[in-house]
């Protein structure tokens, strides 16, 4: 048993196929093809959704036909960026962001309470899988030692900050004792669980598009009243994005 602190990791994101990237390089400009790579991946799939929407072409074609227009021209609206980059403020500012939940990110998200959680699963439009108190043991004797936990910075910034910090391990020594003497008189694991605590720490896997994204960095970015811990989670989800696909910062920054 011991105390944790929250840790998100990008795992994975939406990026092209094999087969669209070949079927780029034999019929895009070498240029749209280069522009393309890589960090632009993301930006190439929401311009195929967008002009889906408004374009005669199939959307197999919009980016070898109208690539070049789109990435080897800077933004005509006077912002950074190329004409790809103002259409997809234009689509952002003009609320048609349907168009940007075909962009997924899956992440893994390790250190988070119980209680941080119940927040995040209001959340619509996100998927998890979250590890289980009833199939994963948390005794002192089982392979994870005991179960972890969060501790609010609160507890620390009281007036006798000490034996606050001391009483709330107290607490969570007390929980552990309770379920490993719960274990010990035959009282399966998913039963015993019930005496752990909402500051007990879990491991998740979540995926969500970035509409879905940008929308809970809104409601939970600090400043909007959101709770310490579930800020601090949409802060690392912002950054992890951010470094993926540089592209979405102003995204966040608009919200």
């Amino acid at each position: 048993m011991s105390e944790v602190n929250l840790n998100v990791m990008l795992i994975g994101k939406t990026q092209i196929s094999q087969k669209f990237a070949e079927k780029l390089a034999a019929e895009a400009k070498r240029e749209v093809v280069e522009d393309i790579a890589e960090e632009k991946e993301a930006q190439a799939i929401a311009l195929t959704a967008i002009r889906t929407c408004y374009s005669a072409n199939k959307p197999t074609e919009i980016v070898v036909k109208e690539g070049d227009k789109y990435f080897g021209r800077s933004a005509t609206d006077g912002e950074v960026g190329t004409e790809a980059d103002r259409l997809i403020r234009h689509i952002m500012r003009s609320k048609h962001t349907s168009t940007i939940e075909h962009l997924t990110y899956n992440f893994a998200v390790e250190g988070l309470s119980r209680s941080a959680l119940s927040q995040l699963t209001r959340h619509r439009f996100f998927s998890f899988s979250v590890q289980s108190q009833r199939y994963v043991k948390f005794g002192s004797d089982d392979r994870t030692g005991g179960f972890d936990y969060v501790m609010p910075p609160s507890v620390l910034g009281t007036p006798n900050s000490f034996l606050s910090k001391q009483l709330f391990k107290r607490a969570m020594k007390n929980a552990q004792e309770s379920y490993d003497k719960l274990r010990e008189r035959g009282v399966p694991a998913e039963d015993a669980r019930f005496v752990l605590p909402n500051a007990a720490a879990c491991n998740i896997v979540m995926t969500g598009n970035l509409r879905a994204i940008l929308d809970f960095y809104s409601k939970r970015k600090k400043g909007r009243g959101a709770q310490w811990e579930i800020a601090d989670l949409a802060d690392q989800i912002r950054a992890e994005v951010i470094e993926a696909d540089p592209w979405t910062e102003q995204f966040f920054e608009e919200v």
